[in-house]
């Protein structure tokens, strides 16, 4: 198993969330973060002069999947979230030893 986590634009992520359950990928934990790397923020007048947004709003998205499932899910997120801008974010792939459902006490992929 492995844990996903994506850094995207907020305005994608209906359309991720389209794609990945396509995939057959549902579960999800989406948080408001914010964030800068290349992009570096943004700069915008005013009247009274120029005001610099350091920080923007983005959205990060953790899943946990069955490791048949990565590629697909890096496949789904790509295809929605990719301009060729800066900015449009990062996917992070980590080794998951465990899950466990708390309702159910299932272990592995079947408490995914």
């Amino acid at each position: 198993m492995k844990k996903i986590e994506a850094i995207i634009r907020p305005e994608n992520l209906d359309g991720i969330r389209i794609a990945l359950q396509e995939k057959g990928i549902i579960g999800m934990t989406v948080s408001e973060v914010q964030g800068r790397g290349r992009q570096k923020g943004v700069c915008l007048q005013w009247r009274a002069g120029e005001y610099c947004i350091e920080f923007l709003e983005k959205l990060k998205l953790d899943m946990i999947v069955d490791d048949k499932d990565v590629e697909p899910a890096i496949a789904a997120i790509t295809q929605v979230a990719k301009t060729g801008r800066n900015g449009d974010g990062k996917i992070f792939i980590y080794p998951v030893e465990d899950v466990v459902r708390v309702s159910t006490g299932e272990r592995g992929k079947e408490a995914i």
